[in-house]
């Protein structure tokens, strides 16, 4: 049983890899590529759309999954859904920009999907308006932050890694397929982006990320607060840039290159070492989270809040600091 689950999991990885050449192939044929321009990070016209080899491995995952524990198959069924919605709307945008209210309506239905599993799976009413307003965020929160080669999907294999660390089984092989399933991407996308994830998986990873996160709320004691410290370098800097537009009366849903990771490659930095320094911050959340899930219940929360208000004085001396070079 062991081998055989080894097997399909190597299996879904190569299934995202060969998926992704299969997308750029089909990316190049369609001429869907992203062109360079002031609010890019490239500066080479480049193939999109390559996170749908993703949301397909995650969604075979989801079916195999059905097929061996098929009391599971409601629930999978419905969180694919949302995936599906999620990825839907945003494979239409990568073909044909849709405005940003409706693309928006969607995620609070795939996000409402999610909730509703949370709750009739004994989540409380708090808990599953966390996750819907969480789910909502993260989908367009890995949008934002996918940006530059490499650090969607990184992160997204990050909070994977510690979420299954802490999961029991078999719950925690949602957290490794979804690892699995961003690996196989990855090497198309970093160091050399040779094609994006584009809309499509972007939002779809972090509607995959807000499952992981749900899971985790409901077959865990571990306090909300301290499960947000895996996808905290997100949290921070898509939170904390989107509050200064707004606190500075910035057309807030317009386009920008405002977030720490976009000032530090026009500063000058590659996208390899931004990258990096987000996965080294990212490689201590989840060690920060892993070794503090067994202590008591207000103290994890204490240490969350204590290290995402560390990472987001990290974020201000960051952002002033690029601001003035």
């Amino acid at each position: 049983m062991v081998w055989q689950v080894m097997a399909a999991l190597l299996g879904l990885a190569l299934l995202s890899a060969a998926l992704t050449w299969a997308a750029r192939g089909y990316a190049l044929r369609q001429q869907l590529l992203d062109q360079p321009g002031e609010r890019r990070s490239h500066s080479v016209a480049t193939p999109r759309g390559g996170g749908i080899a993703i949301v397909i491995s995650l969604l075979v995952a989801a079916v195999a999954a059905m097929w061996a524990w098929p009391a599971a198959a409601a629930s999978l069924g419905v969180a694919s859904l949302g995936l599906l919605l999620v990825a839907g709307i945003g494979w239409w945008d990568d073909h044909r920009p849709l405005p940003a209210l409706r693309r928006l309506l969607v995620h609070f239905i795939a996000a409402g999907l999610l909730a509703a599993l949370v709750k009739v799976h004994g989540g409380s009413w708090l808990l599953a308006l966390l996750v819907l307003v969480f789910t909502a965020s993260l989908i367009n929160i890995w949008n934002f932050m996918d940006g530059i080669n490499g650090i969607a999907s990184s992160q997204a294999v990050l909070a994977a890694l510690g979420f299954a660390a802490v999961l029991p089984w078999p719950w925690s092989l949602v957290a490794i397929a979804l690892g699995l399933a961003c690996l196989g991407f990855l090497p198309f996308n970093f160091p050399k982006a040779r094609i994006f994830m584009g809309d499509v998986g972007s939002g779809a990873l972090g509607y995959a990320v807000s499952v992981v996160l749900a899971v985790a709320a409901l077959r865990t004691e571990i306090n909300w607060l301290l499960l947000l410290v895996p996808i905290s370098p997100f949290l921070v800097d898509a939170g904390f840039t989107l509050l200064a537009r707004i606190l500075s009366g910035q057309r807030w849903m317009e386009p920008h290159t405002q977030h720490v990771y976009q000032r530090a490659v026009q500063a000058g930095a590659s996208h390899a070492q931004v990258t990096g320094m987000y996965f080294v911050v990212g490689l201590f959340s989840i060690t920060v989270f892993n070794v503090c899930t067994r202590l008591q219940p207000r103290w994890e929360a204490v240490v969350a809040v204590a290290w995402i208000s560390a990472l987001a004085l990290l974020w201000l001396l960051l952002r002033n600091g690029l601001r003035h070079r």
